[in-house]
């Protein structure tokens, strides 16, 4: 565990200060916010509902503006969306009237991505969506239409999509949340090997304590009234993971930490000692 928030290396993204309210609210959304993200590092963020994690998601991708302070990418003001950061979401949001490989390649009809396109390039961007199908296990759908698929090979449509365009800054809103848990299972594997394949950074929100563990090498646990970093945790498992990981002592003790620590900032501790109290006080009468 550690309180920095602050890694080793290179910063990509580069948080200081930020702080964000919405409009007729009276509790900052986000508070203070610092930290920094390194080149090709996949962080987690977990924390309990209203913990700003998604709306400090939506600001690093350009979605909303903060109210203060400094938001960083490459050294570069943050003013909006651009094409260095993509952006994948619980819900698929594909092209219902779009086959699989339309929609993988849609992204490349966007005006940000055909300015001065030659041949070569059309062609090349032909070649990267025919690799990121294979790399999805998708070929055999390529032709297919969305609702003919299943949610997970929805979201990775979804996926590969948003790396279509070889995005610097890969930003995923709990994009396994809708998914049962053998198909997540294999989607946090699928994740890690596109990850290690694409060197994009990854910054990946959850509610799921164990998947931001098993994805991380960093887990951020945000607290909410107003949205803050609380805590960060490195995570000492190194690259290579399986499945079985999830069942090691190790592993197991930092998820009961991180799951005791967003019992504590939440309340939810409180309330749940309070329930106990009160089921006991109900069993003596």
């Amino acid at each position: 565990m550690t309180t920095l928030t602050e890694s080793t290396g290179l910063a990509k993204v580069r948080i200081r200060h930020l702080r964000k309210r919405f409009e007729g609210a009276t509790i900052d959304a986000l508070q203070d916010i610092n930290l920094d993200i390194v080149e090709n590092e996949f962080v987690t963020f977990v924390g309990a509902s209203g913990c700003g994690k998604s709306t400090l998601l939506r600001t690093i991708g350009g979605l909303e503006v903060a109210s203060g302070g400094t938001l960083l990418i490459d050294d570069q003001a943050v003013t909006g969306p651009d094409i260095d950061r993509a952006m994948v979401f619980q819900h698929y949001s594909l092209y219902p009237w779009m086959s699989v490989i339309e929609n993988i390649k849609f992204c490349r009809q966007l005006a940000a991505h055909t300015k001065n396109l030659t041949s070569a390039d059309v062609e090349a961007a032909s070649g990267r969506a025919d690799a990121l199908l294979r790399l999805m296990g998708l070929q055999a759908s390529a032709n297919a239409w969305p609702n003919q698929l299943s949610g997970g090979m929805q979201q990775r449509v979804a996926i590969a999509r948003a790396l279509m365009g070889r995005p610097e800054i890969l930003l995923m809103d709990e994009p396994f949340g809708a998914l049962d848990a053998q198909t997540r299972e294999v989607m946090h594997d699928l994740i890690l090997h596109v990850h290690r394949l694409e060197k994009a950074t990854v910054v990946f929100v959850t509610h799921d304590v164990e998947e931001a563990i098993y994805l991380g090498r960093r887990v951020v646990l945000m607290a909410p009234r107003p949205g803050r970093i609380d805590t960060i945790y490195d995570v000492p498992f190194g690259e290579a993971r399986t499945q079985d990981l999830k069942h090691t002592p190790e592993f197991l003790r930092l998820k009961r930490e991180i799951l005791e620590r967003i019992r504590e900032t939440s309340g939810m501790k409180t309330d749940l000692e309070q329930l106990q109290r009160l089921s006991a006080q109900a069993e003596t009468v």
